[in-house]
């Protein structure tokens, strides 16, 4: 869908208009303030256009008190969460409608000019989200089209870094609401040419295991781990946080910057009523120092040390994740960064490159395969698989290839598939360097029965833990859970030719239950890469497929090689 500059959806005026604009009637003169203005004498009076005389020092004096009086029942006192920050960040943000340009002054004290030439946006069929959101900028004299968010990163054109994390298609019929803070057509993020995207030093990986360890939602992906997409839910939950999936009760959050404890489980800070805090059992707040609200969700504990008002050092553990308050029942992190935006409102400040960043400079992976973000169509309908998002230390991949569940294979970076059959499908992608590494990530797609739409196949979350530095013959836990079906078992498949497993999980019938998921333990004997596959069957037939990337070596080798 094409959007021109005329096309609004948003009122522009109310909040941002000068006071001496408003029209606010006082005393019985004019209904729209003007500046006051000075006679010839100390008791000039000056004629009012209603005519009714004239006003004298006394009136003035007295209009003004009116106003302030006014004024201050609708201005709330400054609170703690509008302090001034003590740093800047690097990124700079600006928010533009279709055609519209800004000069942007960036963090090393350079000038960029930006203008939105275009922005298209590609809904699905099923319920009319947005699955891909493209902007045709203008940056510097130079015209280049930019993909928004879903696991995309800045790009270096004309002299500058740039990204596009959130349209405004993802939040006109958003369940969340307005969580990005966008009144605008689009939002641009810039950073000078061959800067870092995130201070080195200041931020890290909030968890302590491995890149693409389970299953992921974000970057306005639509959430579907917990079975919750559905043809008829029209009200669509893009994911504006980042959500890494893991092992419940096995995985250590840290702090991701340092920063002040401002709400701990339902303890909260004074001062904060008025801030994107919203605390809950399950939910930690920090503040850092350039202002940003850093938020820790879903934690099976928190760290007794992390109470409202102390100080975190960077890196210090918050809490173990788990499935706690409004999860959907999958074991994951929510972690969201919210800071103020060009529209003067708090909005998503978008992580997905701030993780990635930090991820590559604690653990120098080789490689990293990237499939995803999921697809959700219709039976007969096609889809097309990506991998080229995936990344090289070399700076070149060598070969894509795609091993899919029907036992079939196809090379190339992307490529297009049908299906017949509904159920959750788990596509592998396999990436070679030019040094013969390989990664592997796995392409999740949901397919459901055009005939049948509310007959919805079951889905399923894998875990695995330890994810990192594994050795030969030690002892790896494997968790399952399945959503949308209590029927039947799950089905292990270890990839290294032992015996299949078949476990239980309660179907997410009550999403806090301590034993929802099914849990088994496994050894590998010899050193590699093993591709581990879980699957159940409902009722119907409708089979879920899922993978997980094991990698097992004689030493900490804590990322793919």
């Amino acid at each position: 869908m094409f959007y021109s500059g005329t096309d609004r959806r948003y009122p522009r005026r109310a909040a941002f208009s000068p006071l001496h604009t408003w029209p606010i009637g006082i005393l019985g003169h004019s209904r729209r303030l003007k500046p006051f203005q000075r006679g010839s004498g100390v008791n000039a009076a000056r004629p009012c256009r209603t005519g009714c005389g004239a006003i004298n020092r006394t009136a003035e004096l007295f209009t003004w008190i009116s106003l302030a009086a006014f004024v201050c029942l609708f201005l709330r006192p400054l609170s703690a969460a509008d302090s001034a920050p003590a740093r800047t960040a690097i990124v700079r943000a600006v928010d533009l409608d279709v055609n519209e340009a800004q000069e942007v002054e960036l963090a090393d004290g350079t000038k960029a000019r930006v203008k939105l030439l275009r922005l298209d946006e590609t809904r699905d069929g099923l319920r009319d989200a947005v699955r891909q959101a493209r902007v045709q900028v203008e940056l510097n004299g130079q015209s280049l089209v930019l993909t928004s968010a879903t696991y995309h990163l800045p790009v270096t054109a004309a002299g500058v870094q740039i990204d596009c994390p959130i349209t405004k298609g993802y939040v006109t019929n958003s369940s969340e609401g307005n969580a990005w803070g966008l009144l605008k057509d689009a939002r641009l993020r810039l950073w000078p040419a061959g800067s870092p995207w995130i201070e080195p030093g200041m931020f890290v990986y909030p968890l302590k295991q491995r890149w693409f360890a389970s299953h992921t939602q974000m970057a306005n992906e639509p959430t579907f781990v917990d079975g919750g997409e559905a043809p008829s839910n029209k009200k669509i939950y893009y994911h504006y946080g980042l959500d890494s999936g893991g092992a419940e009760g096995m995985v250590e959050i840290v702090a991701a910057a340092a920063g002040r404890v401002i709400s701990s489980g339902k303890e909260i800070l004074p001062g904060y009523d008025d801030s994107p805090v919203q605390a809950r059992y399950d939910v930690v707040y920090l503040l850092d120092d350039r202002g940003w609200f850093y938020r820790y969700s879903h934690l099976q504990t928190i760290d007794p040390a992390v109470r409202p008002g102390a100080q975190i050092s960077l890196g210090q553990k918050v809490g173990v994740l788990g499935k706690e308050g409004g999860s959907g029942g999958w074991s994951h992190l929510h972690f969201d960064i919210t800071s103020r935006q060009p529209s003067g409102l708090w909005g998503i400040q978008e992580g997905y490159a701030f993780l990635w960043e930090a991820y590559q400079r604690q653990n120098a992976p080789k490689l990293i395969a990237v499939a995803r973000p999921h697809h959700f169509v219709f039976t007969g309908e096609k889809v097309v698989l990506d991998g080229s998002k995936s990344w090289s230390a070399s700076g070149r991949i060598a070969r894509y290839d795609w091993t899919f569940t029907d036992g079939t294979t196809a090379s190339g970076p992307t490529l297009e598939r049908a299906y017949s059959q509904s159920g959750e499908y788990s596509e592998i992608l396999k990436v070679t360097d030019a040094r013969g590494e390989v990664d592997y990530d796995f392409a999740v797609v949901l397919v459901i029965d055009k005939s049948a739409p509310d007959q919805l196949p079951p889905t399923l979350h894998p875990t695995f833990a330890p994810t990192l530095g594994i050795r030969a013959d030690d002892t790896v836990t494997f968790k399952v859970r399945s959503f949308r079906t209590t029927f039947g078992n799950e089905t292990w498949d270890f990839g290294d030719g032992s015996g299949k497993v078949t476990v239980k999980s309660d179907g997410n019938v009550e999403q806090h239950a301590k034993d929802g998921y099914a849990v088994t333990q496994h050894r590998f004997a010899r050193a590699g890469h093993y591709l581990v596959r879980v699957e159940r069957t409902n009722e119907r037939g409708q089979r879920a497929v899922a993978h997980l990337h094991v990698s097992v070596g004689p030493g900490d080798i804590g990322v793919a090689k």
